[in-house]
């Protein structure tokens, strides 16, 4: 998984692209992206779109700071990024991390 940002300077917000690579989703049909930029809702989950190397990929416009963010896989599946720049505890149980990317 990975993460690019680019910082959009007429808009002084990030554009960041959350990828999911095609090793990570073997088999998956179906990748969303969910986080505190869409208060953690299921249905209001950012679907990424299937590339052709079998990636998934989605790009958002973020203000600069620190957001938490997982993927859906499949509606079931949450799945932390391989590549984020941090993580912290969910809150959920004492394992569970989530993603953090930081602008």
């Amino acid at each position: 998984m990975a993460l690019t940002k680019q910082f959009v300077k007429s808009k002084s917000l990030y554009k960041v692209t959350f990828t999911v690579p095609a090793e990570a989703a073997v088999e998956v049909k179906k990748v969303a992206l969910v986080g505190e930029f869409n208060g953690w809702n299921p249905e209001e989950a950012i679907a990424l779109k299937k590339q052709k190397d079998g990636s998934f990929k989605t790009s958002l416009e973020l203000a600069s700071g620190e957001y938490q963010f997982r993927y859906i896989l499949d509606d079931e599946k949450w799945e932390n990024d391989w590549e984020a720049d941090k993580y912290v505890a969910a809150g959920v149980d004492a394992t569970a991390e989530n993603s953090v990317v930081v602008l």
